[in-house]
């Protein structure tokens, strides 16, 4: 067996001892080797070094070790499997580092140009997809800085002067999870259109409101939709409440105890847009609440969109036949020909589970660890990565699934008049006529008693029968009987009559910037 290994059917066949070699080998090569590609000496180095099994490269913190670590600890201990999408962050945290150190005099402004040029080098090749991630590497940090040593030499030996990845990591992470939230709030406010454009299209139209589950009170559906709309706007605030907070910059805290150089952090952190310097640099190195606060958002997020998610699933079930996705937002079953399910929103329910459970992880990760860094907190990413990418995939599929379904206005019609809707309003209609709440309360109770025993409407008694259970009883009664009646008379800031809600969603389109012509 020969044992040089070629990296194309070209070099293959350019070596003079297999030109005329064994025919199945040679086709074997051609069908199975990758098409030939330029790549750089650095990538290629790469992965010869990784194909060839050649002694592992030196750890850049290995001075003191004498044996090099074994594969399975290597496989167990990497990271850059899931942080390599902290890249830019990383990169743009060494370009504010080496511009510090040079200020400084740490560096020569000619070795900072060779950093920044040799970092902008490594990203077009990480966005072209032409950047050898290696294992033995660990991370994203160690992975760009050992590329770049290969790169420019000695110059990129110093980026790490007066930096740990303690805080490096950490102000990756701030700067990763900075971008994050502002996609999320993007998210959120274009479901928020979706569901006041869905109640710009059913004005007027009125379904039963529940408590427990049961018929309460009617109410407009605008006034529904609005309601999670509402939810929504909270979800915002708290991201960019958590924004403000994780928005300082642990960089030059080093390890944990600062530096002895005469760094500028102020520099670094204005420079990446950061509010400020971390104060403290064991907290600056040690700190996860901006982690805890992102991921205690996400959870609430998870919630209430797992509370749209089942409340719609409920409607359109044939039980409620309230909405009606279109084909394009529904599945089917592989055995039931009939089924038309809701598996969008089924999903954003089930999906709210993960991201608690994210949560969930991250507090208990951090529960047990002392000052300052523990390497546990390398568990951090994963689940905020994946809370991220869930919550965004959710808020998006629900201002889709919010754009493609109809609401059947009369089966809500035709189920209006169950369940006494009108009887709140009822009681009302007694107070202001001099009774106290209490008192109107047990009358209307005995009125429902009293339909449910004849199987009729409220709006259905006569006024001698009501009058029997209550002399205040008038012919103006019949003015608060009946849904539409009944939703008219709302008149309290917030609630559900016409006006009201007309003055909410007025304040909606013109926040969101909506649109209407």
């Amino acid at each position: 067996m020969e044992s040089m290994l070629y990296s194309s059917p070209t070099q293959f066949l350019s070596s003079p001892s297999n030109l005329f070699s064994n025919q199945h080998r040679l086709l074997h090569v051609l069908t199975h080797s990758a098409k030939p590609r330029l790549q750089p000496l650095s990538c290629t180095m790469s992965q010869s070094s990784q194909t060839e099994a050649k002694p592992k490269e030196a750890k850049l913190w290995g001075g003191r070790f004498e044996e090099s670590v074994t594969d399975i600890v290597e496989k167990f201990t990497e990271s850059i499997s899931f942080d390599k999408q902290l890249y830019k962050h990383d990169i743009m945290g060494s370009k504010a580092h080496a511009s510090m150190l040079a200020k400084q005099g740490l560096i020569s402004t000619s070795e900072r140009d060779s950093i920044l040029e040799g970092l902008e080098e490594i990203e077009r090749r990480i966005d072209g997809g032409k950047f050898v991630w290696r294992t033995d590497r660990e991370d994203v940090h160690m992975n760009i800085e050992a590329t770049l040593t290969d790169m420019i030499g000695e110059p990129a030996k110093k980026l790490h002067t007066a930096r740990s990845r303690n805080d490096q990591v950490l102000t990756d992470f701030r700067l990763w999870c900075r971008d994050a939230i502002d996609r999320i709030i993007a998210s959120i406010k274009n479901l928020q259109v979706s569901l006041v454009s869905l109640a710009l299209e059913n004005e007027g139209l009125i379904v039963p409101g529940y408590t427990h589950l049961q018929r309460a009170q009617p109410v407009l559906l605008q006034h529904l939709l609005l309601a999670y709309v509402e939810q929504l706007e909270r979800d915002a605030g708290r991201l960019l409440d958590c924004r403000a907070r994780l928005n300082f910059c642990p960089l030059g805290a080093c390890a944990l105890a600062g530096t002895g150089l005469p760094i500028d952090r102020f520099m670094t952190s204005d420079a990446l847009g950061f509010t400020a310097p971390l104060r403290n640099s064991i907290d600056a190195v040690s700190d996860r609440d901006f982690v805890l606060e992102f991921l205690s958002a996400n959870s609430i997020i998870a919630v209430h969109l797992s509370r749209l998610g089942e409340e719609w699933v409920l409607w359109a079930s044939e039980e409620f036949g309230f909405i009606i996705p279109s084909d394009s937002v529904s599945t089917g079953s592989s055995i039931m020909p009939q089924k038309k399910n809701p598996d969008p929103m089924e999903l954003v329910r089930g999906k709210s589970a993960r991201v608690i459970g994210d949560l969930v992880t991250l507090l208990t990760l951090c529960k047990g660890l002392p000052l300052a860094y523990n390497r546990d907190l390398q568990e951090d990413k994963e689940p905020m990565f994946d809370s991220v990418k869930t919550i965004v995939g959710m808020l998006e599929v629900s201002a889709e699934f919010a754009q493609n379904i109809t609401f059947n206005q009369n089966r809500i019609k035709k189920a209006l008049p169950a369940g006494y809707l009108d009887a709140t309003t009822l009681a009302d209609y007694l107070v202001k006529k001099g009774m106290p709440f209490r008192t109107s309360h047990d009358i209307v109770g005995r009125s429902v008693a009293l339909c449910v025993s004849k199987n009729s409407q409220l709006q259905d008694l006569s006024l001698d029968e009501l009058r029997s259970l209550s002399p205040v009883f008038e012919n103006d009664v019949y003015e608060f009987l009946g849904v539409e009646n009944a939703v008219k008379k709302f008149c309290s800031y917030g609630s559900t009559g016409s006006e009201c809600v007309a003055s909410q969603l007025d304040y909606w389109v013109t926040k969101l910037e909506i649109n209407q012509n």
